[in-house]
């Protein structure tokens, strides 16, 4: 588990300068690249909490975190300025964590869109000038590929429009894309046949297939899973005794777990019926006292929501 970092006067002394907003605004003008420059308000800087991470990543304690708005409508930039004293061969690394828990922290505050998040280094150690590169893509054993995978849209699988006929060459995937882009249409028998035909490949396991035919029992129509499953078990004979028996053992544990859940219920519902019956005896019982004490009949059914049914007769 990561520490977190101990203060030295170093430290010290910088957070009492950059977190003061005259003095963050003159460093601002000075240090800021010059097209975030231009579009940030200084004007508006506010001081953020320097702790935006889980428990469990306390080393990322950002230094000085300061956020504005853009000129340009209601944007946010945020500008993350952390001190070192000594060289980080991490540090590009440690500044985008950074960098990301800002954005997170900006989300969970309601915003709809990320903020940019600028992060500075501000150094001034022994080894000169600062010996490794704020570049977090020079920490890849790859920096090329890294740029590449990075700088564009993330690898999208998307099986919705994916055609069935490619998903079918899919081999020990097929069954599984197959099934989840079919499990919300009412009728499954449609994808027995392409089911059927991965099945004859051998590519998909017993293991495989319990899961997945737990998964049509629970987010598939349920009404006709046994139907499907004898359907499915028709076409592939030389595997219709394994299917049988994986359906029936699905089949006793949902029952199982039904009748726990059942017990469990009535149970629950049991407790309920005696308390409303306890409360309903008391109400009665208060009510024929409050009657024998020459307490009025009208106030008695006020006061104790008792049926005028229930109560004894006047006179009696």
């Amino acid at each position: 588990m990561a520490k977190k970092r101990t203060s030295t006067p170093h430290d010290a002394v910088f957070k009492t300068f950059l977190r003061h907003p005259a003095t963050a605004r003159d460093f601002l003008e000075i240090y800021l690249p010059r097209p975030l420059r231009e579009i940030c308000n200084l004007q508006t800087l506010k001081l953020e909490g320097g702790s935006f991470i889980e428990e469990n990543l306390r080393a990322c304690y950002s230094d000085v975190l300061w956020s504005l708005k853009t000129r340009q409508g209601d944007g946010y930039i945020y500008v993350l300025i952390e001190h070192q004293s000594r060289p980080d061969a991490h540090m590009a690394f440690r500044l985008m964590r950074y960098a990301i828990a800002a954005m997170q922290n900006h989300l969970d505050a309601g915003h709809r869109q990320l903020p940019l998040v600028v992060p500075m280094l501000v150094y001034h150690g022994m080894d000169s000038p600062y010996p490794g590169s704020l570049c977090w893509f020079d920490e890849f054993a790859s920096p090329g590929l890294a740029k590449q995978l990075y700088s564009a849209a993330f690898p999208l699988v998307d099986i919705t429009v994916t055609p069935d006929d490619e998903i079918l060459r899919h081999r020990r995937v097929a069954m599984l894309e197959l099934v989840q882009k079919h499990i919300r249409q009412r009728d499954m028998m449609d994808i027995i046949d392409r089911l059927a035909a991965i099945l004859m490949t051998g590519l998909t396991n017993d293991s495989q297939l319990k899961t997945l035919f737990n998964y049509l029992l629970q987010c598939g129509d349920a009404a006709q899973f046994g139907l499907f499953i004898s359907e499915f078990a028709s076409r592939v004979p030389q595997y219709k005794e394994s299917l049988m028996t994986i359906a029936e053992r699905l089949r006793q544990a949902g029952w199982h777990e039904g009748q726990q859940q059942g017990m469990a219920q009535g149970i629950e519902q049991g407790q309920k019926e005696g308390q409303q019956q306890g409360r309903h005896e008391e109400a009665l019982r208060i009510a024929r006292t409050m009657l024998a004490d020459g307490i009025d009949r009208e106030l008695v059914l006020k006061i104790t929501g008792i049926a005028e049914s229930e109560l004894p007769l006047p006179g009696h």
